[in-house]
């Protein structure tokens, strides 16, 4: 289910650093969600420069957003965990000022993600059910 939307202006950074940060982002999601690799969809959409306006100008250094998509009943300090580390790599790979990236987190409830037709409800009940369970538990 893991899906990265990352956005960027055209022409701000290599093909090369978009792949390295593709690849790294990849790696970054399955650790934090203990997801296998496989899983994971990372995508680049990139804009045409006069696509794109930050605070109502079309001129402006790079500013990086990015959408995570997880099912519902992910822990709230792994959600957090994925904004503070693919933010982290944004800067480190882009160079772009910290305070330029933006990013979310999008919950889908598993009866409206579909794993090869399947409600994730069904193909994935047993891993959905003992993580609803944990996020229950109180920390030990």
């Amino acid at each position: 289910m893991p899906v990265l939307e990352l956005h960027l202006v055209e022409g701000d950074h290599s093909p090369a650093e978009h792949a390295r940060l593709l690849d790294r982002l990849s790696v970054r999601y399955a650790e934090v969600l203990e997801s296998p690799i496989e899983r994971v969809r990372a995508y680049l959409t990139l804009h045409a420069p006069e696509h794109w306006a930050v605070g109502g100008s079309t001129r402006v250094e790079p500013a990086p957003y990015f959408t995570a998509i997880v099912l519902e009943g992910r822990p709230v300090e792994q959600r957090h965990r994925l904004l503070a580390e693919f933010t982290d790599l944004v800067v480190e790979l882009l160079g772009v000022e910290r305070s330029r990236v933006r990013g979310r987190i999008i919950q889908v409830p598993p009866d409206d993600w579909a794993i090869g037709g399947v409600p994730a409800s069904g193909a994935r009940r047993a891993e959905i059910a003992a993580r609803a369970a944990a996020t229950r538990s109180p920390a030990g």
